[in-house]
């Protein structure tokens, strides 16, 4: 491999059409935060047996983030943000809405920085759907909030990987709370884990855009804490048949000018944008987390746990972790990724999951990004309106994701 690199870098030079690297093998030694993520609870009522935050309180004492930590935490983040440029609050947990008083506060302390620095912030909620009320869906849309409910597949699909503590299903419960909220103006999408139990993927994305959901995608597990539900090879390969059944139908339907809210879809836009990525998201870069205690952590599926650590509230982002981080996780320093040819579009894949457990879905990851690619060349022809995109904020980087699918 080295010697047809050494070849090819001859042979372009020789005919003038060397540059340089497209992606550079250093990342940046620190980053501004532009996005923050707030555990404003680490307690959850449901009994999900793959939660990353092992059960929502990332194996400690169940509690909830004080109303000091979280402004001290907006504080720290929108102090020095910058007039017209965009910043992101995200309220994670657990289940953020058990600690609901403590995210609003949250809301207009970050409103207020917004309002005396001229930067702008938008916020973000994801939520097992379960607790929300009206007055609560008022609140998300006056303040433009994107809301991801986690549901993992229509009635019992979902009930048996997504009960209640005591083991009663969910899904009722949630679609009977949701209606508020997805008849508000609030931007309502689904986010749907896919384990080897619920696989029947075209079955969801239908019933779930029926419900009213702006948007569904699909994330297969792949890292639990005690291994629970997690994606072998063949549960993959179910997983890829599914996903390119959903492309062709959302191909079809965005092709005769319809909507079709296939989220996974949207990397084909990506590489319209020409998007290229040295690390798959923004964790540790752009976007940390804080958990209830005030400690900051790479992203929020790090909470509690130290190979994500960043610093604290009170101290900021420690630089030599941050720049330790982007040094190590760099996907020029991942195998088998330095001879992938999607290394780029992957970014190396989740950090979490592949500190975890390893890179397992590598396959998968290609064959998806492959026609993805197909699709784009496809789309750009029948329905080329879907690519005329604002373009990225270069200072924003690397997109929050809790995805592990591109």
């Amino acid at each position: 491999m080295a010697v047809v690199s050494g070849t090819m870098d001859r042979a372009l030079v020789r005919f003038g059409l060397s540059a340089p690297a497209y992606v550079a093998d250093d990342g940046p030694t620190s980053y501004a935060t532009r996005a923050l993520s707030l555990a404003v609870s680490q307690k959850c009522n449901l009994g999900c047996t793959y939660c990353y935050a092992d059960g929502g309180s990332f194996g400690e004492q169940p509690r909830n983030m004080p109303l000091d930590v979280a402004l001290k935490a907006v504080d720290g983040f929108l102090r020095e943000s910058q007039r017209g440029q965009y910043y992101t609050l995200a309220f994670l947990g657990g289940e953020p809405l058990v600690n609901r008083e403590v995210l609003r506060s949250a809301v207009l302390r970050a409103r207020e920085w917004a309002r005396l620095n001229g930067s702008i912030v938008s916020f973000s909620l994801t939520t097992n759907g379960t607790l929300v009320t009206p007055d609560d869906a008022a609140f998300l849309s006056h303040y433009g909030f994107a809301v991801t409910v986690s549901l993992d597949g229509i009635g019992a699909a979902h009930d048996q990987q997504r009960p209640f503590k005591g083991g009663r299903g969910s899904f009722d419960h949630i679609i009977g709370r949701l209606g508020p909220l997805i008849a508000s103006n609030a931007e309502v999408t689904a986010r749907v884990t896919v384990t080897p139990r619920n696989i029947q993927l075209r079955q969801t994305l239908d019933g779930l855009l029926d419900f009213g959901f702006a948007g569904v995608g699909f994330s297969p597990m792949l890292r639990s804490p005690r291994g629970s539900n997690e994606m072998l090879s063949d549960d993959l390969a179910r997983f890829l048949e599914e996903m390119l059944m959903c492309g062709e139908v959302c191909e079809k339907r965005l092709a005769a000018g319809d909507d079709y809210g296939f989220l996974n879809l949207l990397t084909a836009q990506e590489i319209h944008r020409g998007t290229h990525r040295p690390y798959p998201c923004g964790a540790g870069a752009g976007y940390v987390a804080a958990s209830a205690d005030g400690s900051l952590y790479a992203c929020h599926r790090f909470v509690g746990d130290e190979k994500g650590g960043m610093g604290s509230i009170d101290l900021g982002v420690d630089s030599h972790k941050q720049s330790s981080w982007l040094h190590a996780r760099h996907v020029h320093r991942q195998e088998p990724c330095g001879s992938c040819w999607a290394r780029y579009l992957c970014g190396g894949g989740c950090h979490h999951e592949v500190l975890g457990r390893g890179r397992v879905a590598c396959d998968f990851i290609r064959d998806w990004l492959t026609y993805c690619l197909e699709a784009y060349v496809r789309l750009l022809k029948t329905r080329p309106n879907l690519f005329q995109l604002p373009p990225i904020d270069p200072a924003g980087a690397f997109a929050m994701s809790d995805s592990a699918a591109p």
